[in-house]
C-alpha cells in the first residue's frame, strides 16, 4: 500500500490519478488537493512516530514525498511519545538547511521500514522529453542567458539556496529562495525590462525521489508578468505539472518552453 506525505500544489493529485487507492497523508495547516473520496488522515509534525506507527498498522509499505510544504511552527507542548526520541536528530537536520532536512526524513522514513517512491517513477509523464515545447522557438539571443543561467544555479544550489534563477542580458537578477519560483517570478512583474528567461534545476547531487522542482501553468503566467521570454528546464530534472494547459500558456504569451540537458 502507497501513502503520500502530501503537500500543495497539483502534485498529488497527479499521482493518485496512478495510483487512487493512496492513502493521503495531510500535514496540519498544509491544505493537500486531492480528488473528493481519496482516503486521507491528518497529524502534525509533533506526532510523527504516532503517524508512522499508523502506517505500518494500515500495511503501508511504499511513501511518496509529494507537494510543496513549508516548515510548520513546533509546539513542544504537542510532541508525543512516539516522536520525542526523534526530535533531536530533525531539529538538528533543520538547523542545516532544506536538502538536509529532506534527507533526515528521507532516511528516517527508510529505517522505519518504508519503501520511499518518487513522484515520476509513479507518473513517468510527469518528466518530459527533450526539446522545445510549445510553438515559440527559443531565440538564439538568449544562449548567453542561458548559459549564465546554468552556472549561477551551480553555485546556488550547492548553498541549498533553491532550484531557479532568472537572467536577462547577461546578468542574473533574482534567484529562488525559501519562498519558492512564484513569489521570485512575482517580485520581478510590474517592471518596464522585457526579455530574459527562468532557469530551473534540481541541485546537483540531490536525491531524485523527493523535491524535483516543477513547473506548471501558473509558472508560465508568473513569466509572462515579469516579462520574460523563455523557460529553459533541465530534461529529466523538473516535473511538468498539466502539461496542455501549460504549454498552451507558453503558446498563448509567445514564451519559448525548452527541455534541454
Amino acid at each position: 500500500m502507497l501513502a503520500l506525505l502530501a503537500g500543495t500544489g497539483a502534485l498529488p493529485a497527479a499521482i493518485l490519478a496512478h495510483r487512487p487507492e493512496a492513502l493521503v497523508c495531510e500535514m496540519a495547516g498544509v491544505p493537500v488537493e486531492a480528488p473528493e473520496g481519496c482516503a486521507r488522515i491528518g497529524y502534525r509534525i509533533e506526532t510523527l512516530g504516532t503517524l508512522l506507527s499508523d502506517l505500518r498498522a494500515r500495511g503501508v509499505t511504499e511513501i511518496c514525498l509529494a507537494g510543496a510544504m513549508t516548515r510548520p511552527e513546533i509546539d513542544p507542548a504537542a510532541i508525543d511519545a512516539a516522536t520525542a526520541p526523534l526530535v533531536s536528530r530533525l531539529a538538528a537536520a533543520m538547523g542545516q538547511g532544506d536538502d538536509a532536512t529532506l534527507r533526515a526524513v528521507m532516511m528516517l522514513l527508510e529505517e522505519q521500514g518504508f519503501a520511499l517512491r518518487a513522484a515520476h517513477e509513479i507518473a513517468p509523464e510527469l518528466l518530459p522529453e527533450a526539446g522545445p515545447l510549445g510553438a515559440t522557438a527559443f531565440p538564439d539571443r538568449l544562449e548567453p542567458d542561458a548559459i549564465r543561467a546554468a552556472a549561477v544555479h551551480c553555485h546556488l544550489a550547492a548553498a541549498d539556496i533553491g532550484q531557479a534563477c532568472v537572467t536577462r542580458g547577461g546578468l542574473c537578477i533574482a534567484v529562488e529562495a525559501l519562498p519558492g519560483t512564484d513569489w521570485m517570478l512575482e517580485s520581478l512583474a510590474g517592471g518596464e525590462a522585457r526579455g530574459g528567461l527562468l532557469y530551473k534545476a534540481p541541485k546537483p547531487g540531490q536525491d531524485r525521489r523527493a523535491d524535483l522542482p516543477v513547473i506548471g501553468p501558473n509558472t508560465v503566467e508568473g513569466a509572462a508578468r515579469a516579462g520574460l521570454s523563455a523557460i529553459v528546464i533541465e530534461t529529466g530534472g523538473v516535473m511538468l505539472l498539466d502539461r496542455a494547459a501549460t504549454i498552451a500558456a507558453a503558446d498563448r504569451h509567445g514564451i519559448a518552453l525548452v527541455v534541454r540537458p
